[in-house]
């Protein structure tokens, strides 16, 4: 686990750091060929479960799936995001990450910041609980989508933010929807990899929703680019495999036994 953090650590300004979700074992194995970090994302609720926001996901749900992703990673780094309220204080935070830990094996947890658990991260830290920090538009935090770090003093608020976090001990920061020149200072100030998600090509690695990147999720925000349309390559497979059953063409006698 140490190993695999200091790994990322240690890329900083050497390399790109690829990272992406996932939430089972198929595609975890996928990704572990081609990703330095795989997180197990509350993006789950929205992509995976069909739920209105990544609020609506709890840590026995992410816990499970944490445990299927891990199974398919041997060389990633695998990320578990902590659920809204289960880490609200570090009495709560403590008992929930202990038991992410036991029960997943994970390398690492992932914590929004609301601009005041940084002592959270510190003690978790402290504790040999190794964490990734989150800032700009945190989904957990913010009720509305706004781009973050468009006005100085907006901007001033992300760097100081991202030191805290970075003195907290955490061993990268995600940056959500912040502003490129914002970006481009916070990952030239810390000196931490920055992880982003609509933050530019100036940050140390970047990160999307897996389901969003291969066109299956619905969502097309301004940061996402969709790699491959897979959900029209299902549809024809689909197709295919309805005409072949109404026809009688499946099962053959190569799908049979005899």
């Amino acid at each position: 686990m140490i190993k695999k953090i200091n790994r990322i650590k240690n890329l900083k300004l050497k390399k790109k750091l690829v990272c992406l979700t996932a939430y089972s074992t198929p595609i975890s194995k996928l990704l572990d060929n081609h990703c330095d970090i795989v997180l197990v994302g509350d993006s789950m609720a929205t992509a995976f479960y069909g739920m209105e926001n990544t609020k609506s996901i709890n840590l026995r749900t992410i816990i499970n799936h944490a445990i299927a992703v891990k199974k398919g990673s041997k060389k990633s780094t695998v990320v578990v995001d902590m659920p809204i309220n289960t880490y609200k204080n570090f009495k709560t935070a403590k008992k929930n990450v202990t038991e992410v830990f036991r029960q997943t094996k994970c390398d690492a947890v992932k914590l929004e910041s609301d601009g005041k658990n940084f002592n959270i991260i510190k003690k978790l830290v402290n504790l040999g609980f190794p964490v990734m920090g989150h800032i700009g538009y945190t989904p957990q935090n913010k009720k509305k989508f706004k781009p973050q770090g468009i006005k100085q003093h907006e901007e001033k608020k992300l760097i100081k933010e991202s030191l805290e976090i970075e003195r907290a001990g955490a061993f990268s920061i995600v940056l959500e929807c912040i502003g490129e020149k914002t970006s481009k200072k916070i990952t030239n100030t810390i000196n931490i990899p920055t992880i982003g998600i609509g933050s530019s090509k100036f940050c140390d690695g970047q990160i999307l929703v897996t389901d969003d990147l291969i066109g299956i999720s619905g969502f097309k925000p301004k940061f996402v680019k969709k790699y491959i349309n897979l959900k029209k390559i299902l549809e024809k497979t689909f197709i295919k495999f309805k005409l072949d059953v109404l026809r009688e063409k499946f099962p053959g006698k190569k799908n049979s036994f005899n």
